[in-house]
């Protein structure tokens, strides 16, 4: 506030403007003048930002950035509440507005009700953007998400156990989400912790395996309880390594390198050849038996 120089003049003093004798008289020093109080309020008086009148001598003036306003006028232009001696803020229309309204017109609006978030007030911010606390919510339960941890799909926020439940992928075994590492098989996704042996348990991770009717089994589990027995060899036939190539005929089963005449020893794959008893014979050695 600026106040000007009154006071009482016991000496001949004229007014600067309507030079009337001002002893004994009530005036005001502006600008080194010594004005009456009726010239004051007529040439020199600021006029009120708010209600447009001059503001008299015998007024409180208040100023802000080169505006003027009676104190009784300076008040929020939403609620009017007084601000001669409360915090406020001037906005670029010329408005003044107390701190609270001031907030609610310019602060930044929750995401989840469109309200303005208060200054002070429990909230979160994301991305640039801000919620009230209890406004964050999981997309999914709907619960607030508060001090955990969150995930996002797209502009959706969820809490870790939404999202598991629907985005993770399912275990083929378990049937439960996969929430971290995880391996592959025939496009299948799997916990490392149940990909394991049918038979023996054995975790199977990072080791030979091999399947049979939607079972995986270690190596030693498939050939001892599996794999077909070679009529030639009697050893299993499982596939690893040599061997791969399998000869069946009438419920009998051979490695290819063991499907050999009994006599001659020839290789009989895809040639005609003579079965008798456990032993098969090559055409020639059969007609001499």
């Amino acid at each position: 506030p600026r106040s000007y120089l009154t006071s009482t003049m016991t000496d001949r003093f004229d007014c600067y403007y309507c030079r009337d004798n001002l002893h004994g008289k009530k005036y005001v020093k502006k600008d080194e003048k010594h004005v009456c109080t009726k010239c004051f309020d007529k040439l020199c008086a600021n006029t009120c930002a708010e209600c447009r009148r001059p503001i008299g001598a015998d007024s409180k003036e208040l100023h802000h950035k080169n505006r003027y306003w009676h104190e009784d006028c300076f008040r929020c232009a939403k609620c009017y509440k007084p601000l001669a001696s409360e915090p406020f803020s001037a906005r670029d229309d010329g408005k003044i507005m107390c701190g609270k309204c001031g907030s609610r017109e310019d602060g930044n609006r929750c995401q989840g009700c469109y309200k303005v978030v208060m200054p002070g007030s429990q909230n979160v911010e994301y991305k640039s953007k801000v919620w009230h606390e209890e406004c964050f919510t999981c997309f999914e339960c709907k619960k607030p998400i508060r001090t955990q941890s969150f995930l996002t799909k797209g502009d959706d926020i969820y809490c870790s156990p939404c999202h598991e439940n629907k985005f993770a992928k399912k275990c083929f075994h378990c049937k439960q989400p996969i929430t971290s590492g995880g391996i592959s098989y025939q496009d299948q996704p799997w916990h490392s912790e149940c990909f394991k042996c049918q038979t023996c348990r054995k975790p199977l991770a990072g080791t030979r395996f091999t399947s049979h009717e939607n079972h995986v089994y270690c190596v030693d589990c498939y050939k001892s309880d599996v794999a077909k027995k070679c009529n030639g060899c009697k050893n299993p036939i499982t596939g690893f390594g040599h061997g791969t190539n399998v000869v069946n005929y009438e419920g009998l089963s051979w490695h290819e390198y063991c499907f050999n005449c009994k006599k001659c020893s020839l290789s009989l794959a895809n040639k005609r050849f003579v079965i008798n008893g456990d032993h098969i014979y090559c055409p020639d050695c059969a007609k001499k038996l």
